[in-house]
């Protein structure tokens, strides 16, 4: 059985889940936190970060690296586009997904309204998460209002792309902020995202942790009723 290691509510671990689970295939989840790693760690994780995964004897981290392998390994159910141009557009959303919106928004919100405050018992830092709001998200979010031009990001089909984008989102909604009416092409693909069979299985999955870590689920209750 795959072997998915890292907390379900992570942008990069659920987008791994969600990835298993739209091509059908059993998992287990190892709820690792990086900041009390187990023991071993570092052999199977060496940069520290999650996810981590195996499958077997294959051993891999790296998001992007893990869904790469489960394509290839388990081609029924793609996650990627198989036109070329479609394929490309959908290893650009994901990498601008991984990179530019967890980097850029997400990891300093979810750092510092919840990681430093509920787990490390620290101070958020206000002045970090203001500069977010007014600048990196009318940044990321406009770009992408722009790109949006159909109901998924890449080609006709949901893929990785549309997965590594909702995952950023979801923890965007986590912490009690909404997409503005603004973008309301990003909005409405971010509504019919988190209602798409896997996404919708992954969250339920995640809803006692999130709970526990008192994170805003809200917007499921409105997405169920739209």
């Amino acid at each position: 059985m795959l072997k998915i290691y890292g907390v379900p509510f992570s942008v990069h671990t659920r987008k791994v889940i969600v990835a298993a689970i739209e091509k059908k295939l059993p998992y287990a989840n190892e709820p690792v936190v990086p900041f009390t790693p187990p023991p071993g760690w570092n052999d199977l994780s060496p940069t520290g970060k999650i996810p981590a995964f195996t499958d077997g004897d294959v051993r891999l981290c790296d998001s992007s690296v893990i869904c790469a392998y489960l394509e290839r390994a388990y081609p029924a159910v793609p996650l990627y586009p198989a036109d070329t141009q479609g394929y490309v557009q959908a290893l650009w959303f994901e990498e601008y997904s991984d990179g530019t919106i967890f980097r850029d928004v997400i990891h300093g919100l979810f750092v510092n309204k919840v990681i430093k405050p509920k787990i490390l018992n620290q101070d958020g830092d206000q002045a970090t998460i203001a500069a977010i709001l007014k600048d990196a998200v009318p940044q990321v979010f406009g770009y992408l209002e722009k790109e949006l031009t159909g109901r998924f990001l890449a080609g006709e089909r949901f893929s990785i792309a549309d997965i590594a984008l909702t995952s950023n989102l979801i923890n965007f909604h986590y912490l009690g902020y909404t997409i503005e009416a603004r973008y309301p092409k990003l909005a409405a693909h971010f509504a019919s995202s988190i209602r798409h069979p896997s996404i919708a299985k992954a969250l339920a999955g995640e809803e006692g942790i999130a709970t526990s870590m008192g994170l805003d689920r809200s917007f499921l209750k409105l997405a169920a009723a739209a």
